[in-house]
């Protein structure tokens, strides 16, 4: 899965053990479908909300034992009916806040602003899998919560010539401050030296929540382990491309290819402490 659509989710590949690939199914199409409710087509923003409610209530209504509305139910509510056993309601619930949130984005005064968007956005599908892999010490929850709001941040990074022209604004109020740079700049894409400096500066907020949590890759057994390990050069790779490009990320998006597989590969298996 590459970073385009719902990020860096390891949808149930060959290195997931195989009795969980159906709750790591279900848990991605009802993420990834509310991800579509909230961006896809061409709905305003008032229908894009009601369908998030309704998508709240069939939820509550499948932990309530009830069937859902027809409307999603093959597509997602079957699936996650099947698994509600193993998947936890509460951070189902904060994705499609998160994704309420994205229909009116708030202005961010500061990077825990951001994080905390990240809390809803982001964490609950780390700490989800970490829960079906049994691993729920609080150290590795720490660790999953800054993989997950880093993988997050890097999206935004990559993602500026195709947030702006939505009118989305994910940079910290205090770090455009910092760096003399406008939140319109960044809207309409308009590179210059200190907007380049600022997204440097964001890029190293980024490596160094994804380094904070990359132990956890070392420490989770067997395929979990390499699974994750794939997913952190995954997040890093992209900033590195970034780089490359000399943080000219407001005039085009980087992205992994097939090309880089071989170099993801090497580095995730000469990953160390």
């Amino acid at each position: 899965m590459s970073v385009d659509h719902y990020e860096n989710f390891p949808v149930a590949s060959w290195l997931c053990p195989p009795q969980l690939r159906p709750a790591v199914v279900a848990l991605y199409h009802f993420a990834r479908t509310a991800d579509d409710i909230a961006d896809e087509g061409d709905a305003n923003a008032t229908t894009r909300r009601q369908l998030l409610a309704d998508y709240r209530a069939d939820l509550a209504r499948v932990y309530a034992g009830q069937p859902a509305s027809e409307r999603w139910r093959e597509r997602v509510f079957a699936a996650v009916a099947r698994e509600r056993h193993r998947l936890d309601p509460s951070l189902l619930t904060l994705l499609v806040e998160a994704f309420e949130q994205d229909l009116e984005p708030p202005r961010y005064q500061d990077r825990a602003h951001l994080l905390d968007y990240c809390r809803r956005s982001a964490n609950p599908i780390g700490r989800q899998l970490l829960a079906l892999y049994g691993q729920t010490d609080p150290t590795s929850l720490a660790e999953s919560d800054a993989i997950c709001s880093a993988l997050q941040l890097i999206n935004f990074w990559q993602d500026f010539s195709r947030d702006g022209p939505r009118g989305r604004l994910y940079v910290p109020q205090s770090d455009l401050d910092a760096h003399g740079v406008s939140a319109d700049d960044i809207l309409a894409c308009r590179d210059s030296p200190a907007a380049r400096a600022l997204i440097r500066a964001l890029c190293q907020w980024a490596r160094g929540l994804m380094q904070q949590g990359a132990p956890l890759a070392l420490r989770l057994p067997g395929r979990a382990g390499w699974e994750l390990r794939l997913v952190v050069q995954g997040g890093l790779a992209i900033l590195a491309k970034i780089e490359a490009m000399h943080f000219a990320s407001l005039l085009r998006r980087p992205r992994l290819t097939a090309w880089d597989a071989p170099a993801l590969l090497w580095r995730a298996l000469r990953m160390r402490a």
